[in-house]
Parts: C-alpha cells; sequence; structure tokens
C-alpha cells in the first residue's frame, strides 16, 4: 500500500519540506536508499547519506538544517527515531494475525486458551495454564503446568515458560529465552554441592521484551521480577530473586547476580556483570564491559 508524504506527516504530526504527494510502499536505510522507500536520519554520523539517498522520503528531527539541495522529500518531526517506531509499529499490525491450533500441539485439557490465538507445531501447554486473548504461541514452546500468558503476547519458536512462573500482556520472548528455569543455589557439603530447591517463581510483567537466549530464573523463595517496559537483549541472565525496575534496557551478554535490585529507567551496555544482593538507583547509566560490584 502507498502512502505519501502528506499522509505521514499527518499521522506523525510532522512537516513535510518537498513533495506533498510523494509516494512510498516500503522502509530502507538512508544508505541503501530506493525510490519508494522511507527512511530515516536522527544519527549525525549518517548526515552525509541524506544528500546522495534514492529514498523518496526521509525522516528528520525539527532542528535538521540542510548544508545543500536533498532530492527527498523530508517530514520534520519532535524525533525521527520514534517516528520511524511509530510508522514500523502500524505496519506490522496491518499484517495478518495467525490464529488456530495446529493438530501437533499438545494442550492439556484444562488449559484456559484465550480468544483469537494461535498455537503452532509442537507447542506443550500443561495442566492448568492460562493463555491470554490474540497471542501468538510459535514452534516447539513449552509453557509449564500453572504457567500465565497474558494478552496480545509473542512467543517465538523455543521459548520455554516454566511451571507457575507468569508472563503479563504486550510481551515479547524471542526464540530460546527462559523464563523459571531454577535459580543457582547450592550449598558446599562433605560429598559437594548439595541443591537448594528453588520454589518461587519468575514474573513478567507487561510490554515486556526477552533476546534471544535471555533467561530469567526462578527464585529460592518468593519472586523474581523483571517489571513493565524492560527490554533485554540476547544473553542476558537475571539470576534468582532479582528485582529489575521498570523501563530498564539491557544490551547483550549482561549478568545481574542473585538478590540485586535495579532501578528504574536503567541503561546498562553489554557485558555487563553486577555482584548479587547490590541495590541500582533510578537512571543510572552503566557502559559497555563494567563490573558492578
Amino acid at each position: 500500500m502507498d502512502f505519501t508524504a502528506k499522509q505521514i506527516a499527518a499521522y506523525l504530526g510532522g512537516e513535510v519540506v518537498g513533495d506533498e504527494n510523494a509516494t512510498v510502499s516500503t522502509f530502507a536505510k538512508i544508505e541503501e536508499g530506493m525510490p519508494g522507500a522511507l527512511s530515516f536520519l536522527s544519527n549525525p554520523k549518517y548526515t552525509p547519506y541524506i544528500y546522495d539517498t534514492q529514498s523518496s522520503i526521509v525522516l528528520v528531527n525539527n532542528d535538521f538544517t540542510a548544508e545543500k539541495p536533498i532530492k527527498a522529500t523530508l517530514i520534520k518531526t519532535a524525533n525521527a527515531y520514534e517516528s520511524l517506531a511509530k510508522l514500523l509499529t502500524l505496519y506490522e499490525s496491518a499484517k495478518p494475525q495467525k490464529t488456530g491450533i495446529s493438530s501437533m500441539a499438545s494442550v492439556a485439557e484444562s488449559a484456559t486458551i484465550g480468544k483469537d490465538v494461535y498455537i503452532g507445531p509442537f507447542v506443550y501447554i500443561g495442566e492448568k495454564a492460562i493463555i491470554g486473548d490474540n497471542t501468538i504461541i510459535e514452534a516447539n514452546v513449552s509453557i509449564g503446568d500453572g504457567a500465565t500468558v497474558g494478552n496480545n503476547c509473542i512467543l517465538y519458536h523455543g521459548a520455554t515458560i516454566y511451571h507457575g512462573c507468569k508472563v503479563g500482556n504486550r510481551c515479547i520472548l524471542h526464540a530460546g529465552s527462559v523464563v523459571g528455569a531454577d535459580g543457582f543455589g547450592f550449598a558446599p557439603g562433605t560429598n559437594g554441592y548439595d541443591k537448594i530447591p528453588q520454589i518461587g517463581i519468575a514474573i513478567l510483567e507487561d510490554d515486556v521484551e526477552l533476546g534471544a537466549n535471555t533467561c530469567v530464573d526462578r527464585s529460592t523463595m518468593g519472586a523474581t521480577i523483571v517489571k513493565q517496559g524492560v527490554k533485554l537483549d540476547n544473553m542476558v541472565q537475571i539470576g534468582h530473586n532479582a528485582i529489575i525496575g521498570e523501563h530498564t534496557v539491557m544490551s547483550a551478554q549482561c549478568g545481574v547476580a542473585g538478590s540485586t535490585k535495579i532501578g528504574n529507567w536503567c541503561m546498562v551496555g553489554g557485558q555487563t556483570g553486577f555482584n548479587g544482593h547490590i541495590q541500582i538507583g533510578n537512571g543510572v547509566k552503566v557502559g559497555a564491559h563494567s563490573a558492578v560490584p
């Protein structure tokens, strides 16, 4: 479907600079632009590309000033990157959603399945599990006994939710992510290490996203909690009884040891490690490869 610069600007509340009838039907990076594509510019490093891009429309920030002629039509908004996110979300929502339960899925009779749910091949859903409306569960996902998944979630191939754990609304679990594996609890004994049973659960609140192969361990007692709006990249480890505050983001390969509490709106660079039993305040920014003892 084609959209004009005028239509896009109206949706975003932006200003058209150039041909308001310029049309686009796809997206492209600014350095790989093509006719009929929409691109964006928010990082100053990519500014040189705007003068040569073949994209028909480019989103830019309101404070952008051209130093020489630009072929593309511009749409100025308060935040070009945020505007792109809105357009991509609209684009994704227009795709038809899969529904129905595969004949090759195993769904317990005592499980509760909401409306317009898709359950793919080789999915396992345990006894008394609850799945909310409009949730998509791709192939090979495993959801344990008594686990809960909210509305409008997406669980990609091979994600696992252990027994009793809870996933909120609008959550995304990428391939291989695990919610509720045992916390790393062992007591040294005479003949080795005795396993400490992990009898708690793990909870993801609303709007949480877990990257591929990211793990949130269940607690020894009580709950490990990933709060609303948290985004965790691939291969992040959240230890037992940890709490990750609202809207905190972590890049790949971060590790949070047990019982550590991280505040709201924190930003953590890749391969950062946090010791156990510590507390991080709100709004903290930690650079990549850091160690927080």
